[in-house]
C-alpha cells in the first residue's frame, strides 16, 4: 500500500471537474470552461503510441497554457512499460499537475486494443499498468478514470478502485455506467457512493450532472467532487452556476441568449484564430454548434442550420434573428456577436 498525499484541489474544497471528452475538451474550451469555474481540467485522452511516435495530432492533445492548471493530461493504453514511459516523456516535455489513466472509455476502437474499460475485464493488467505508471513518475501524482463495470453482470468498481488505491492512485473517477451502456441509461450514483465509502482516496462522481439540482442530489453520496462532461458541452456556464450553489446555497438562472450566443461566436471567432481557416473551423464547430443549441428555442431549426454553416458570418445572422425571436422571453437584448 502506497502512502498517499491529499491533491491540494480536495483541501477544503468540492472540486468541479472538466470530464475529458475525445474531439471537445481541446486547450481552448478547457479556458473557457475555467474561467467559468471549472476548478480541474483534463486532456483529451492521448495514446501511449502516438506519443513514442512524436504523433503532430498527439502533441497538439498535449498542448495547454498555464491559465488551465491544474490540469491532467490523459493517457490510455495496455502495455504497462510503454504507457509508464509515455507518462514520463509527457512529464518531460508538459509537467502537466498529474497524469490521468483512462481505464473507462467505452468507444470500440478503443476497447478493441485492449485500453480503455477493457481493462475493467482484466483488473491484474489493470494492475499493472496502474502500477507501472504511478512508480514511473513517482511523487508526481497519477489518478484514474473508471466506469462501474464491464456491464450489468460484471459490476466490479469497488474492486477495481480498492485495486487502483492499492497502486498508489491518488484519486479515482468513476463513471456510474457500464461499458455496455455507453452513454445511454441512467448513472448508477449507489455504486458511485460504494466506490466512495469503500476507499480513502478521494472518489470523484460522473454521470447525470446536468445542472445545479443534480449536484445538490450527488453530493450527500460521499464523493469528494464531481466530473462534468456533456451538459458541459451545451452549457459550459454551468461551472459558474454550480459555483454559486456551492458557496451560497443559491441556484443560478441560465445566462441570457443573448449571453450564450455571445460565448457561441467567441468559440467559434477564436478557434477560428487559431487554426487560420474560418472555412474549416466552421466545417469542424458544427457538431460543438450543435451541442450547444440543446435547451434553446428552436433547437431542431437551428441544428439544421448548423449543420451547413460555413462562416462567421453566417453564425452572426443566425444568431440575430434567433435573439430577436427569442431574446424577450429569454432575458437576452441587443446584439453582440460580432464583437472582437
Amino acid at each position: 500500500m502506497y502512502t498517499t498525499v491529499m491533491l491540494p484541489w480536495f483541501r477544503n474544497r468540492f472540486p468541479l471537474y472538466l470530464a475529458p471528452m475525445a474531439g471537445v475538451t481541446d486547450s481552448l474550451f478547457r479556458g473557457y470552461c475555467k474561467e467559468y469555474g471549472a476548478d480541474v481540467v483534463v486532456t483529451e485522452f492521448v495514446a501511449a503510441e502516438g506519443i513514442f511516435r512524436k504523433n503532430a495530432r498527439t502533441l497538439e492533445y498535449l498542448d495547454f497554457n498555464d491559465e488551465e492548471r491544474p490540469l491532467g493530461v490523459q493517457l490510455f493504453g495496455a502495455e504497462p512499460d510503454h504507457l509508464a514511459r509515455a507518462a514520463q516523456m509527457v512529464l518531460e516535455w508538459k509537467q502537466p499537475d498529474f497524469i490521468d489513466l483512462n481505464f473507462g472509455c467505452p468507444v470500440n476502437k478503443v476497447v478493441s486494443k485492449n485500453g480503455g474499460a477493457a481493462l475493467l475485464r482484466n483488473c491484474p493488467l489493470l494492475e499493472k499498468v496502474a502500477r507501472a505508471v504511478v512508480e514511473a513518475v513517482a511523487p508526481h501524482p497519477v489518478t484514474a478514470k473508471i466506469r462501474i463495470g464491464w456491464d450489468q453482470l460484471s459490476v466490479n468498481a469497488v474492486q477495481t478502485a480498492r485495486i487502483l488505491e492499492d497502486c498508489g492512485i491518488q484519486a479515482i473517477a468513476v463513471h456510474g455506467r457500464t461499458k455496455e451502456q455507453g452513454y445511454g441509461g441512467e448513472a448508477d450514483w449507489e455504486v458511485i457512493a460504494a466506490v466512495a465509502a469503500a476507499v480513502g482516496v478521494p472518489v470523484i462522481g460522473n454521470g447525470d450532472l446536468a445542472g445545479t439540482r443534480d449536484l445538490a442530489l450527488r453530493r450527500a453520496t460521499g464523493v469528494a467532487g464531481v466530473m462534468i462532461g456533456r451538459a458541459a458541452m451545451s452549457s459550459p456556464w454551468v461551472f459558474s452556476q454550480m459555483k454559486q450553489y456551492l458557496e451560497t446555497g443559491e441556484m443560478v438562472p441560465e445566462p441570457s441568449l443573448e449571453e450564450q450566443w455571445n460565448h457561441i461566436a467567441r468559440h467559434c471567432r477564436e478557434a477560428a484564430l487559431r487554426s487560420g481557416s474560418e472555412e474549416r473551423t466552421m466545417q469542424f464547430m458544427r457538431s460543438r454548434l450543435m451541442a450547444y443549441s440543446r435547451g434553446m428555442a428552436e433547437a431542431k431549426e437551428l441544428r439544421q442550420r448548423f449543420s451547413s454553416i460555413a462562416s462567421l458570418a453566417e453564425l452572426e445572422d443566425l444568431a440575430a434573428g434567433h435573439i430577436l425571436r427569442n431574446g424577450v422571453l429569454h432575458g437576452g437584448g441587443g446584439l453582440a456577436v460580432g464583437a472582437p
